[in-house]
């Protein structure tokens, strides 16, 4: 037999030449098949890195792939469209009835607020107990038909300050019915892994009618007065109520047949505040609303003082901030599935916090700006988040209990301009404001040092 020397580390090996063949053809074999797989590995991750590209860029509206989001989201622009008219249209009606009277504006948008506050609570139980698409059906009728009996007074020259009171009244305990019910839909339809997307996309409705209510129904004011304004309105909030309709999704929740509405609210309010999560959520949604969005009261005033500018560059103004929130709600909602959240929300509370202190003591429109677009963005993104997060750490047959503790805080945002009104009568409104910002960064900063749950929610 033939053999082959070969040498090993200097050493004499003896092997048969057909042995060795063999084994250079498996090694040859061993090695292509390696090269193949390792092709096939690279291909592989390329186009796992196109696919991962793909999805980042189709994020921003990945919850409109669910058909009844879709329509959930047609609904709130529509409702929160309609519902930024008529706040325009009540508030020239107010104006032309009680001869201009600023208290009288104030009055009206307690009715609408304090109900929110009061009837949250039962709300939320209903939520909880009932069917959410049939609750915000009643409430989208109900509003329609309240708005038609305002139309109605109007056109016919009886209307007076007590009916738009009452009226009111009405729309704010439904607002409250809505909202707790509408928010938590949502999470019934969308899976939690999308629901930050969901929810930001979803407010982003709501800060756009806030740029195109307000100038539509001034417009329209134009056109047909505010009566014929009323009747619009009515007509879109049976749009919202339809669409809302259509919504086909059964949810399972499991719900104690054996308790009452009362018993309801009592369970939902301890489970709230049992949960250490929710508990700082409320917490940090009660600070920007006592201290943050103070200058939705008192913008008008700082623009007069600072900038001395007419209706059409406070409307500018107000369309600015909304623009901000639209961005930012529309950025989060492209963001997809953040990490680090809680230091995200305390982060962008606390730069809304200085923004608001700075954007105070500008004297110029320009300069004010990129401040105004700034705390629209950083407020609208820290309430995406919020909502968001309160859905997500409560259980499916709780939340609609604990959002109407969100609509609570809500509700008593008018409230907090009380405090800073009567300081800016005395100050004069830039140092109000830059009180009200440097208040809110303060206290995110403390409840960030004592809070570490918060700081550490993913």
């Amino acid at each position: 037999m033939k053999c082959l020397i070969v040498l090993v580390a200097n050493a004499k090996v003896f092997l048969p030449l057909s042995k060795i063949k063999s084994e250079s053809q498996g090694y040859l074999l061993k090695s292509e098949k390696a090269i193949e797989i390792s092709t096939e590995n690279s291909l592989e991750s390329d186009s796992s890195n196109r696919k991962v590209n793909t999805l980042n860029l189709s994020t921003l509206l990945d919850s409109l792939s669910y058909r009844d989001f879709r329509w959930i989201w047609i609904s709130s622009f529509v409702s929160f469209l309609a519902m930024n008219m008529q706040m325009i249209t009540r508030s020239w009606l107010i104006l032309r009835v009680t001869d201009d009277s600023p208290l009288a504006l104030t009055l009206v948008t307690l009715t609408f607020a304090l109900p929110m506050t009061v009837v949250s609570p039962l709300a939320g139980a209903l939520a909880d107990r009932f069917s959410r698409k049939k609750l915000v059906v009643f409430s989208q009728a109900s509003n329609a038909l309240l708005t038609i009996i305002m139309g109605t007074l109007d056109i016919t020259g009886v209307v007076s300050f007590w009916h738009i009171m009452v009226i009111g009244i009405f729309n704010g305990s439904l607002m409250a019915v809505n909202m707790p019910s509408r928010q938590a839909i949502i999470s019934d339809i969308v899976p939690d892994d999308k629901l930050m997307n969901a929810i930001s996309l979803n407010n982003s409705s709501m800060n756009l009618t806030r740029v195109a209510g307000p100038a539509l129904a001034g417009f329209l004011i134009l056109f047909v007065d505010t009566a014929g304004v009323f009747f619009i309105i009515s007509g879109t909030y049976i749009f919202a109520a339809l669409t809302i309709g259509v919504v086909k999704y059964a949810p399972t929740r499991k719900t104690n047949g054996r308790s009452t509405v009362g018993g309801d609210i009592k369970e939902g309010l301890a489970y709230a505040f049992s949960e250490p999560i929710l508990k700082g959520l409320f917490v940090m949604t009660f600070i920007p609303v006592l201290f943050g969005f103070s200058y939705y009261a008192l913008i008008p005033a700082w623009a007069r003082e600072a900038l001395n500018i007419e209706s059409d560059g406070l409307g500018i103004l107000l369309m600015l901030m909304g623009i901000g929130a639209t961005v930012g709600t529309i950025a989060l909602a492209a963001a997809g599935n953040l990490k680090h959240r809680g230091i995200i929300m305390l982060t962008s509370c606390f730069a809304w916090g200085v923004a608001l202190s700075i954007f105070s003591q500008t004297s110029s429109f320009t300069v004010a700006v990129p401040f105004l677009i700034f705390i629209g963005l950083t407020s609208s993104v820290y309430m995406s988040m919020n909502m968001t997060m309160v859905q997500l750490h409560s259980n499916p047959e709780m939340r609609g209990r604990v959002m109407s503790i969100s609509m609570m805080t809500f509700g008593m945002m008018p409230l907090s301009a009380v405090p800073f009104g009567t300081l800016a009568q005395r100050i004069g409104t830039a140092d109000a404001l830059f009180i009200s910002g440097a208040l809110l960064a303060v206290f995110t900063i403390f409840f960030t040092l004592f809070n570490k749950t918060f700081r550490n929610m993913d």
